[in-house]
């Protein structure tokens, strides 16, 4: 499944594509400032990636520890979302 992953770390956050089958590009944006991108931020942000989230498709969140193991690590965010390729985007 292609999906859409918005990541908390090192203090900013990132959103990319991971693509199947692929890990040499995904692509990627990087937001500027500190607070959660919004919705809409994260849906503008993907359709100059080239994707849309599929139907009526929502984020789940989930939160990682930053060293695998080590409940006193950093917790790191991470957002999900099903992508769909937008017909003319630049995927």
């Amino acid at each position: 499944m292609r999906g859409a992953h918005l990541v908390h770390r090192g203090g900013r956050w990132r959103l990319f594509v991971a693509l199947p089958g692929s890990v040499a590009h995904w692509p990627t944006h990087y937001f500027v400032g500190r607070g959660v991108p919004t919705v809409q931020e994260r849906s503008r942000a993907l359709t100059k990636l080239g994707y849309a989230l599929t139907g009526e498709a929502e984020w789940s969140w989930t939160e990682d520890h930053e060293r695998l193991d080590d409940p006193a690590s950093p917790v790191i965010l991470i957002a999900l979302a099903p992508v769909e390729p937008v017909v003319g985007g630049a995927s």
